[in-house]
């Protein structure tokens, strides 16, 4: 018989949460697999550059050539850099390249951990007394909450070159006024909040997918459910805990 589906979202719920705990207590306790922390730092980091580089370039190029045409209207066109920079760095960087990277490293992770599982060698670990749970999800789960910021970091730079371009499509700008209308507008209060959620987005995305993975059906379409699990799952992770980060700099932003 088929749950409510409120069951199965307690059930879900309940499931991570014990997840969570369980990479909690085995980070404290058990020894830290550096090697295969560094191979997922490299897979996970250094082979996601390319496409978030790219999709960074095109988000800045694009923001800038939309936003170009109102602030004309509005007589406020000197402000463009100001006002991307502040949308890139505060909101659109750090998410875009959370989404992208849920799509890619929580997919990834998901059916990796997922076809390790249906073919029985997750099992097969723990029968010669290696702790899988510590060299498959801890090392995945810290590289992505590591890497995660400095891809944000990296696509907010690409971003803000982007729009230097988008700038000069129409006009005639020079690179030394570009950055410091950029750099007059940013404060701390910008960049702190975007650069700590960062870590939160690169943390659900890796919990997820090694959750999925590790807890995936038998049979090869079970593979295929995880990876496109985790990629949903991680997903709606990161706007709510946009939301919540949100929420709570409000609150600070009035004391």
């Amino acid at each position: 018989m088929k749950l409510p589906v409120w069951k199965q979202f307690l059930n879900e719920a309940g499931g991570v949460a014990q997840f969570v705990f369980q990479f909690f207590r085995e980070l404290g306790r058990s020894r830290f697999e550096g090697e295969a922390f560094l191979m997922q730092c490299y897979t996970i980091g250094y082979r996601s550059l390319p496409l978030i580089g790219l999709t960074g370039f095109i988000m800045g190029l694009v923001l800038t050539m939309q936003l170009r045409p109102s602030m004309v209207d509005y007589g406020v066109a000197s402000q463009l850099p100001a006002i991307v920079a502040i949308a890139i760095i505060r909101e659109v960087g750090p998410v875009i390249t959370a989404l992208i990277f849920a799509g890619k490293i929580g997919s990834s992770i998901g059916a990796e951990l997922g076809s390790m599982k249906v073919t029985e060698q997750i099992d097969a670990m723990e029968v010669s007394g290696t702790k899988p749970f510590n060299y498959l999800v801890v090392s995945r789960v810290l590289a992505s909450t590591l890497m995660l910021p400095v891809l944000v970091l990296l696509s907010d730079a690409i971003s803000l070159y982007g729009s230097y371009i988008g700038v000069n499509v129409h006009s005639s700008t020079s690179s030394q006024l570009f950055w410091n209308q950029v750099f007059e507008n940013l404060s701390f209060y910008d960049v702190l909040p975007a650069y700590f959620k960062s870590y939160l987005f690169g943390f659900a995305v890796g919990i997820i997918g090694s959750y999925k993975g590790f807890n995936c059906e038998k049979g090869t379409q079970g593979v295929g459910i995880s990876a496109n699990a985790a990629v949903v799952v991680s997903s709606v992770l990161v706007f709510v805990i946009d939301l919540i980060v949100v929420q709570i700099t409000d609150v600070f932003s009035l004391l």
